[in-house]
């Protein structure tokens, strides 16, 4: 019998500028998370201030958990709470929306006061619903962090991935009505 593997919030950002190749790209998972789907509804909470760095992405797609000090790690973190997505007066993120019938999530997403669309394509591979889409931070006012006179700074976009069990309680290809992933 395998092991159910939890539902897995994964985000990427990428590095922009006149002195970008003194600068990495990284992947970021949240730690805190509800997606609740009852018929085709789909609601989400986000609590972004449990974002934390996982490591550097590499030119071949592979994250190094080591190309980052403790420090460094711990700073970002900072920054993206604290500086970015000011989680003390926007402590929660939410979604709300629909799986369409051709398997598109299309929905609202809510943060930092402001509500912008997000759509992106749902697939089940195996026992897993997957789904990777693009946010521009500008949508919702965030505008690109910048080091260094801005001669460092990141790209308006991230790349959300969402990994989930296709049945959180089985694992089989069938999602139960209505079903709940968190992420804790």
């Amino acid at each position: 019998m395998s092991t159910l593997q939890p539902a897995q919030i994964k985000v990427f950002t990428f590095k922009d500028g006149l002195l970008a190749r003194l600068a990495h790209d990284l992947r970021l998972s949240l730690g805190r998370f509800e997606i609740r789907r009852e018929g085709t509804a789909l609601s989400g909470r986000f609590w972004p201030d449990t974002l934390r760095v996982d490591g550097v992405v590499g030119k071949d797609g592979r994250v190094d958990v080591d190309g980052l000090s403790a420090g460094d790690k711990a700073k970002i973190q900072r920054n993206i709470t604290d500086e970015i997505l000011l989680t003390a007066r926007h402590p929660e993120v939410t979604f709300a929306g629909a799986l369409t019938p051709g398997g598109l999530l299309d929905g609202r997403l809510n943060m930092l006061g402001k509500t912008a669309p997000v759509r992106a394509p749902v697939r089940v591979e195996g026992d897993r619903l997957r789904a990777e889409f693009t946010l521009v931070p500008s949508q919702w006012g965030i505008a690109p962090y910048k080091a260094l006179a801005g001669a460092i700074k990141l790209q308006d976009r991230i790349v959300v991935s969402l990994d989930l069990p296709a049945d959180p309680a089985s694992g089989s290809e069938t999602t139960p009505d209505p079903c709940t992933w968190t992420g804790a």
